[in-house]
């Protein structure tokens, strides 16, 4: 890096290390090495085939898990650059971030956790911190990728007390009420701001939403009236890319002046103060903030619940519940390499929990199109296994 990291930073010297020691990267930093093998990892490649909103066939241009946690790296390095933060940490997190996500985007994260309620449900941020730590099998020495202690702790983003004990020190600051990185609380904002600014653009090319609806929120209406003001000859395609564009600027550059504002004034001496602090030290103003969560309300009211959205929810939820179903009652119907495992985790979890997770597992990592084949080999006489 050539610039000056706050003393609040995080810094491969500072780490709390990996589960497994290595020796340092070579002209690399520790958050570098994480960030290189999440992007050399299956779990990653296959973000390309995994829905945000919309399955994956209905267009080519819609959001995919993919190009989401691209964006949320771009804006994460952003802030944490202008910030003197450490932006290749941000970076790893961001790109690792949805690596647990089901196909068929939320609806099937629904789904999954449902067919799992007996066994502890399923939530893909837990499954993201799973792939990491163990799916990922391409190291002789070790299980999972090897992450450092602080990329692991950012992607674990949620956690429940009677988790967060199974999970030990990983999840140690959600039973201490301890707050996690600058760089993780950069990464949680910098994806809603994301997710939520190119719905808004998925939603309008997909006609769920209409520009009239969203113009009934200031935040939209305030850039949108001022793009039309500047630009009135414009097409109206480049109204709503402009109008997203100045909206995602206006809430980094409240994101970066706030929290700059909070952490000048905190005058944080190091990690250990910013872990410390009774809440998170990046954050928007408050009216800012008000407009953020009205703009997530109204997704999810016109969009997330569309009738069209529920159609594919209610698909999603008969494919991934039909085929739990059938690999948890018959599982020599699952790959062979999947089966491999089944043995150690029946040893530590018992023979119906250990087949849930495993089929969990499997499903979970499935893009929308593979989860549609399997269905259709399984269910389909016309369909060859």
């Amino acid at each position: 890096m050539n610039y000056t990291l706050a003393p609040y930073a995080a810094t491969s010297e500072i780490s709390q290390g990996r589960q497994y020691t290595e020796a340092p990267p070579c002209y690399r930093t520790e958050y570098q090495r994480d960030r290189d093998r999440i992007i050399h990892s299956k779990a990653f490649r296959r973000l390309e085939y995994k829905t945000q909103v919309f399955v994956n066939h209905e267009g080519d241009l819609f959001r995919t898990r993919l190009t989401h946690s691209l964006e949320v790296a771009q804006l994460g390095r952003t802030i944490a650059r202008s910030l003197n933060l450490n932006e290749d940490l941000v970076e790893a997190i961001a790109l690792a971030h949805d690596l647990g996500h089901t196909p068929f985007g939320h609806a099937g994260q629904a789904a999954l956790n449902e067919c799992m309620q007996r066994y502890g449900g399923f939530e893909h941020n837990l499954q993201s911190l799973r792939v990491v730590d163990k799916l990922e099998q391409k190291y002789p020495a070790f299980d999972g990728l090897n992450l450092s202690f602080e990329t692991r702790e950012g992607i674990l983003k949620h956690c429940s007390p009677n988790r967060a004990k199974q999970l030990g020190p990983v999840a140690a600051r959600f039973l201490h009420d301890e707050q996690p990185t600058l760089e993780a609380q950069i990464t949680n904002l910098a994806d809603e701001i994301a997710y939520n600014n190119h719905d808004i653009d998925d939603g309008l090319r997909s006609g769920l939403i209409t520009v009239t609806k969203l113009r009934e929120l200031p935040l939209f209406e305030q850039h949108y009236a001022q793009v039309l003001e500047d630009w009135p000859q414009a097409d109206p395609k480049r109204w709503i890319y402009e109008t997203i564009r100045t909206m995602i600027n206006t809430l980094v550059v409240n994101l970066l002046e706030t929290s700059r504002l909070s952490l000048d004034a905190m005058e944080l001496p190091d990690l250990a103060a910013v872990r410390n602090m009774d809440e998170p030290m990046i954050s928007f103003s408050a009216p800012v903030y008000e407009q953020h969560l009205e703009l997530k309300r109204f997704l999810q009211k016109n969009l997330y619940q569309h009738h069209r959205v529920h159609r594919m929810s209610v698909k999603a939820k008969q494919i991934i519940g039909r085929l739990f179903d059938t690999f948890t009652t018959d599982i020599e119907l699952l790959p062979r390499e999947m089966r491999h495992s089944l043995t150690a985790q029946q040893d530590k979890l018992g023979q119906d929990p250990a087949r849930a997770r495993l089929v969990a597992d499997y499903i979970a990592g499935m893009t929308d199109r593979f989860a549609i084949a399997e269905y259709e080999r399984l269910f389909n006489p016309s369909v060859l296994p």
